[in-house]
């Protein structure tokens, strides 16, 4: 009887700690993202240090790729990143279209967005976050001429400063994906 009990009890005691090791969340990681981007990358422009540092997600699902052609349209694509595991959620959306517009962004400024530093000479744009408590939802509009890039982290890492991720990840992306496009004459105005 009495080897049972102790039997029980050290099984008890030995629950009761992976309970409490499962319980402990890993330190969130909260260095920022490099001021240089460089390789591996994905969908050929977006550094994948930098993802897996603003989304958690290590071994990320990646779909996309970005047309920059010179033409008309200018560049066009986006970049989409996924939990490769679960859900397969979304966590991360680089897109760049045509169709961008100035004067919407120096609204969306006026009416509280947070303004970009120029990242890209001739662009402006601004940034901001859910400010719903826990939400770790942030989004950074840049527009030069007809060019409009966003960057919508979807799922970040709480503990990080989500909307500083994404002004990181804009001055990384920016410059490849806006200047590598030559604005057609009539996409100079704005």
């Amino acid at each position: 009887m009495r080897s049972r009990l102790a039997w029980l009890a050290a099984a008890l005691s030995a629950f009761s700690l992976l309970s409490a090791c499962q319980q402990e969340e890993a330190p969130v990681n909260k260095a920022s993202l490099p001021p240089v981007a460089a390789p591996p990358y994905i969908c050929d422009y977006v550094p994948l240090d930098a993802v897996r540092l603003m989304t958690g997600v290590h071994d990320p699902i990646v779909r996309g790729r970005f047309n920059m052609s010179t033409s008309d349209d200018g560049g066009s694509g986006g970049c989409f990143v996924y939990q490769p595991t679960g859900n397969k959620l979304k966590v991360l959306d680089v897109t760049l279209s045509p169709g961008g517009s100035q004067k919407e962004a120096e609204f969306q400024i006026s009416q509280g967005a947070q303004r970009l530093p120029e990242i890209v000479p001739g662009s402006v744009g601004y940034y901001g976050q859910d400010s719903s408590a826990g939400n770790t939802q942030a989004a950074a509009t840049l527009v030069r001429g007809d060019d409009l890039l966003i960057v919508e982290l979807v799922r970040g890492v709480k503990g990080r400063d989500n909307a500083a991720d994404v002004v990181a990840l804009m001055k990384l992306v920016a410059p490849k994906l806006i200047l590598n496009v030559t604005p057609s004459p009539n996409k100079a105005k704005g």
